[in-house]
Formats: C-alpha cells, sequence, structure tokens
C-alpha cells in the first residue's frame, strides 16, 4: 500500500510541476489558458498531449508558441542555446581538423559593392572574414567610385592592412579571384559566421565531388541582433525555381564559375541567382552539398519585420527574368513569372494532351463519393481523362443506384472488387486496366476547387525527372490540410507539412505556397506517368494494405531517381479520411503497427533526416517550428546551461 502512495505522490508532484511549466511558458494562468485552448481547436486533445509532452521532457520552447508575439518561433533564444560563438577550444580542435584535409581550398570572396551601406556596417562584413577560423581565403571588393568616400576610406583601410583584401574601381565581378579555388559571393552589408569558410571546406573534404555548396542563413540587424533563422532543404531544384533560396551562403567551384560564363555585368538582386541557374545547367543535383547549419547573416532592410519567415526576400522582382532564360537555355516550354508567394513556372501541356485515368477507390460513401466525382466533372477543365470508380463491396442501395447511373457516362467506368479492404490492391488492379498515359489517385472525400487543378498536376508530372506530383489540399474550414509530407514527425513515418496553416499564410519562408520538391506527396491526390508507376511496382499491396503505401510509393520513386513535387496551385478540399477503417480496434491496430514496423524496417535512417526538411527543425509539430535541441549538432555548438 506505501508504494502504490508513493507512486501517486510522485505522479501529483509531476502534475504540479507541469502546470506551473504551462503557466510560466503561457505567460500566466490567463495565457495559458487561452494557448491551452487554441491548441485544443486546433488539434484536439492529442494536441495538447503533445504539447504536455514537450514540457514534462523540458527541451522544449521557453515559452508556449504564440502566434502574437514577433518572435513566435522563438529564435533568439534557440541561438543562445544552440548557437553560441565559437572559443578557444572550439578553434584547437578545427586547426587540428584542417590538417586532416586532403585539400586547402582558396576561397574567393567577391563583393560587387554597388550600394552604399554606412561605414561601420561594410568594416564589421570585412571584419567577419577576416575573423574566420579558415585562414586560406582572398577577398575582392569591386568598389563604384561614385560610392561615398566615408565608405571608400574605410574599406581601402582595412585593405592596407590585409594583403588577402583586394579594393578595385569600377567594373564587373571577375569570374575568377585569382589563385581561388572557390567562389563565394559576398554582399558588404551582411556577416559570416566565424566558422562559415571552415565548414564548407569540411565539406569539400567529406564531399570531393561536390561543385556547388550552399548553407542555412538567419538575419542581423545594424546592431548584431539575429533573427529568423531560414533552415533549408537538402538540393530542391524545383524549389530553386520558385525562390533563391541557395545564393547565401554559396561557394562555387571556380572552374564551374567559369563553364557557366562567369558573373553577369548587372549587380542587381538577382545576379547571384542567374549565376546559380547558370551553374545548374552543368552539374547535377549529386554535386550540390548543403551545410545545415547558419553560416550566413542577411542584414536586415530598413522597415522590413526582422522575424518575419514569408520569404519576401527570396524573390526580388527581375528574378522571373533570369529564371525564364534560364528555361529557354535548357529547352523547357515553361513560362515564369513572379507571383504572390515566390516565383511560379507555368510548364506547357503538349499539343495533344496526354490522357488521364483518375482512379476513385470507394466502398458506399453516396455522399461523399458524388460529391468528387461530380465536382471533377463540372470543374474540372483539363480535356482527356477518364474516371475509373473502384467499388469495392458497396451494400448501400442509394450508393449502387448512384453507381449505375455514372456508369453509363461518357468517360467513366465503374469497377467492382468484392474483397477485403485493400487500398494498394484496389489502386493496383485499376492502374493495370487504366488506358491513361497518367494515372491519378484520388481519395472519394476530395472535392475540386481549381478548374485547372489538373492541368496544372499533369504538366509538372510530364516533365523529364518527375515522379508524382501532390495538390494543395485543404480542410472544408480553409485550413491547410496537406503541404507536402515530412517524414518522421512526432515519431512517426511521416506526417503533413504546415497542418492547419490558415488560407493565406504562405508558412515557414513561403514553403506552403510555392512549388517545391517533397520525398513524398499524399495518395489522397496524386498523378504520376502510369510507366512509372509500373516501373517501381505500384503501390505495396502485400506489406502496406492501408497505412503508408504512398509514402511508400513516393519513396521508391525517388529511390529510382526521380523527384515528387508539390504545387500549390492545384486546389481541392479533402474531407479527410472520412471512409478510412478504423485503427482502434486490435484487428485495424495490429494491421497499422505492422505496416508502421515495416516502413520503419524497409527505410531506416531515412526517415529520422527527411532531405526536404532540415535537422534543425522540429518533429514534434507540422509547423516548422525550431528543434529544442537540433538533432544534428555542429562543430562547434554548446548547449548553454
Amino acid at each position: 500500500m506505501s508504494s502504490f502512495f508513493v507512486a501517486c505522490a510522485g505522479r501529483v508532484q509531476r502534475i504540479k510541476r507541469l502546470v506551473s511549466d504551462a503557466i510560466l511558458k503561457g505567460g500566466g494562468v490567463g495565457g495559458a489558458t487561452r494557448r491551452a485552448w487554441q491548441i485544443f481547436r486546433r488539434s484536439g486533445v492529442q494536441g495538447l498531449f503533445r504539447s504536455a509532452h514537450v514540457l514534462v521532457r523540458a527541451d522544449g520552447p521557453p515559452l508556449m508558441a504564440d502566434p502574437s508575439r514577433a518572435d513566435q518561433l522563438q529564435y533568439g533564444e534557440w541561438v543562445r542555446r544552440y548557437d553560441q560563438p565559437i572559443d578557444d577550444m572550439g578553434r584547437s580542435r578545427m586547426t587540428r581538423r584542417m590538417g586532416q584535409f586532403r585539400a586547402q581550398p582558396v576561397f574567393g570572396l567577391v563583393v560587387n559593392c554597388d550600394e552604399a551601406p554606412p561605414a561601420r556596417i561594410a568594416a564589421r562584413a570585412i571584419d567577419s572574414v577576416r575573423a574566420q577560423c579558415y585562414p586560406s581565403w582572398q577577398l575582392r571588393i569591386v568598389a563604384h567610385d561614385a560610392l561615398p568616400q566615408e565608405l571608400l576610406d574605410a574599406v581601402r583601410a582595412i585593405a592596407a592592412i590585409d594583403p588577402r583584401i583586394h579594393v578595385d574601381g569600377s567594373g564587373p565581378a571577375a569570374s575568377r579571384v585569382d589563385g581561388a579555388d572557390w567562389m563565394i559571393p559576398f554582399d558588404l552589408r551582411d556577416v559570416l559566421s566565424p566558422v562559415a569558410l571552415f565548414r564548407i571546406a569540411e565539406e569539400i573534404d567529406l564531399a570531393p565531388d561536390a561543385r556547388l555548396i550552399y548553407s542555412d542563413e538567419d538575419r542581423i540587424d545594424d546592431e548584431g541582433q539575429r533573427s529568423a533563422g531560414y533552415f533549408k532543404p537538402d538540393w530542391n531544384v524545383d524549389l530553386l525555381y520558385s525562390q533563391d533560396y541557395v545564393s547565401r551562403l554559396c561557394a562555387i567551384e571556380a572552374n564551374l564559375v567559369e563553364a557557366a560564363g562567369g558573373w553577369g555585368s548587372e549587380a542587381d538582386a538577382t545576379a547571384v541567382y542567374d549565376l546559380v541557374l547558370r551553374c545548374v545547367e552543368v552539374l547535377d543535383g549529386s554535386q550540390v552539398g548543403h551545410v545545415p547549419e547558419i553560416l550566413y547573416h542577411r542584414h536586415v532592410v530598413a522597415g522590413f519585420d526582422a522575424h518575419a519567415t514569408d520569404g519576401r526576400d527570396y524573390a526580388p522582382a527581375g528574378g522571373e527574368r533570369a529564371l525564364q532564360a534560364h528555361l529557354s537555355r535548357t529547352g523547357v516550354r515553361a513560362r515564369a513569372e513572379l507571383a504572390d508567394g515566390g516565383y511560379r513556372v507555368r510548364y506547357e501541356l503538349p499539343a495533344d494532351p496526354p490522357r488521364v485515368s483518375l482512379i476513385i477507390p470507394t466502398r458506399n460513401a453516396l455522399q461523399l463519393v458524388r460529391q468528387c466525382i461530380e465536382s471533377i466533372l463540372d470543374k474540372t477543365s483539363y480535356p482527356n481523362y477518364e474516371i475509373i470508380l473502384v467499388d469495392n463491396g458497396s451494400d448501400d442501395v442509394g450508393a449502387l443506384d448512384y453507381f449505375r447511373e455514372v456508369a453509363g457516362r461518357a468517360g467513366v467506368r465503374v469497377l467492382r472488387d468484392d474483397r477485403d479492404f485493400n487500398y494498394s490492391a484496389l489502386n493496383n488492379q485499376a492502374v493495370a486496366v487504366a488506358t491513361g498515359q497518367i494515372v491519378g489517385l484520388i481519395n472519394n472525400d476530395v472535392e475540386v476547387i481549381s478548374s485547372d487543378w489538373l492541368s496544372e498536376m499533369v504538366s509538372i508530372a510530364w516533365q523529364p525527372g518527375v515522379g508524382a506530383v501532390g495538390a494543395r489540399l485543404w480542410y472544408p474550414n480553409m485550413t491547410l490540410q496537406h503541404g507536402g509530407v515530412v517524414l518522421g514527425y512526432r515519431g512517426k513515418v511521416a506526417d503533413h507539412a504546415h497542418r492547419h496553416l490558415p488560407a493565406g499564410a504562405h508558412g515557414y519562408f513561403g514553403r506552403a505556397a510555392v512549388m517545391q520538391s517533397f520525398s513524398v506527396v499524399t495518395a489522397a491526390c496524386l498523378v504520376v506517368r502510369k510507366e512509372l508507376y509500373e516501373q517501381v511496382g505500384g503501390l505495396d499491396e502485400r506489406n502496406l494494405k492501408v497505412a503508408y503505401n504512398d509514402v511508400d510509393f513516393c519513396l521508391r520513386l525517388r529511390e529510382a531517381g526521380y523527384r515528387n513535387i508539390w504545387t500549390p496551385y492545384a486546389e481541392l478540399f479533402h474531407h479527410e479520411s472520412a471512409t478510412r477503417p478504423s485503427d482502434l480496434s486490435p484487428a485495424q491496430r495490429a494491421r497499422f503497427e505492422s505496416e508502421e514496423a515495416h516502413m520503419k524496417s524497409r527505410w531506416g535512417d531515412l526517415l529520422s533526416r527527411d532531405p526536404a526538411y532540415n535537422p534543425n527543425l522540429t518533429l514534434e509539430v507540422e509547423n516548422f517550428g525550431y528543434a529544442w535541441p537540433p538533432r544534428a549538432p555542429s562543430a562547434h555548438r554548446t548547449q548553454a546551461t
């Protein structure tokens, strides 16, 4: 009996600590109560339990997430804990590590100083280069004569005391700094992390085939305060077509710069973006490296919200012209334009658009499936498609009457399949008899919003190298249901990115509003070329009858060398999993656990290191918040106590 009371007392103490932590992090009883109510309304009891779990572990953010705060993701605290300045011991470790490098590349930093930052800001930028732990660099500053004399004097004074710094008069930036092996564009308003060049050199040593390497970045104001860390995905060419996410910090092999035609004569905000796009034309994705660490601090423009993470800095006007030129040079029939969330590429359909087979499995669910089919027939502008309705043992009289009626319409077929529910097998059977060159996997609980949804998806899926294409799906209350899938959320196999984001919000640095590659897109609305579907073996109907079959399918496409793309420009409602069998019964729970175990066995570590995400971002919630702590500690991070 005494052990029972001891256990109860311990549980009470844990609850007391949890409540006090919640009140502290929520800013008082009122703030904690309001935030708990917000979490409950958005994510229900499960969301409250997840928040409590973070509090119990005590490794989450210091305050409960609150969208009313300027720094709602609490980046300042994240920096204090996990991105402390390098100390003498850290520098010694780096010096020893440099001695192990197979080569000591020389970095040529190029500044085309066409604007006039204050002299002290320019001095700060140059000092950040001189403070590098890695010593093999040169800095070339192209300083136009029209710049203020105070700035020119400050720059030349620093150059006089460091022979690695060269100041030139007006002229285009050089394709190569004499003696440099790698070129790095730099801005005299910005700041390098002291370890920036070391980490790039280390990446070159670890990945000797790399020819272009970029890092994560944040913002810095005139007083040195940092904000808005942008933790980027690994190489993602479709995100590059939507925003210039690579240019800072970006190191490019000098020979590659020359092969790409060197720097252009223009010195505007899109010059480096143009260079990167030209480099992409002469390398492949395996030659692009990414250091998932903040190595570059971008100066905050006056009047700009320092904590904003909507990506406005990453799609300056004029970049769409550089993107259009790139598409034209590479023979891609598409139009680039400046859109609300970034750049948009509108791919052209062939003159004779390929036939699409839309496959919709259902069992009964008359109201949902009728809504789905009628919305497709009424709103879809794409000219060449068929609907294959897979009737999985329906016995509702109304549903059967509707199936007979709709089967009489042009371009609609009904397949009867009475076996036990196996989502993978139902789709595989339908694909085998589909007449389309493109197949679309469609849930019976989606509803078309945009008339050009299928044209948008097919135009992307028809491009070389593209695997599956996913759509932007909304809950009926116009919060986001599907904005791409991230592997490893909350210890699961995968879950949806930016779930519950309200309509009109762009998400983390615009990533809920622009086209990009994800490792996975949901089969609630997915299109793919039929030949690719068959090439990778379709959905796994033996090991993944219900759950995660789309995740596995997309990962097999990726494994085969194809990239899966999510587009926000194809929009549908998703009345999520309204007819899916419950996972709460013992049999369904056993099935789900078996499927989850198969995925973890099949895909292993990939499920915890999604290349479309970043190890500095959280896996606890779907909002692209920061990880507490990061999953990939760098060479100089020390957790503050």
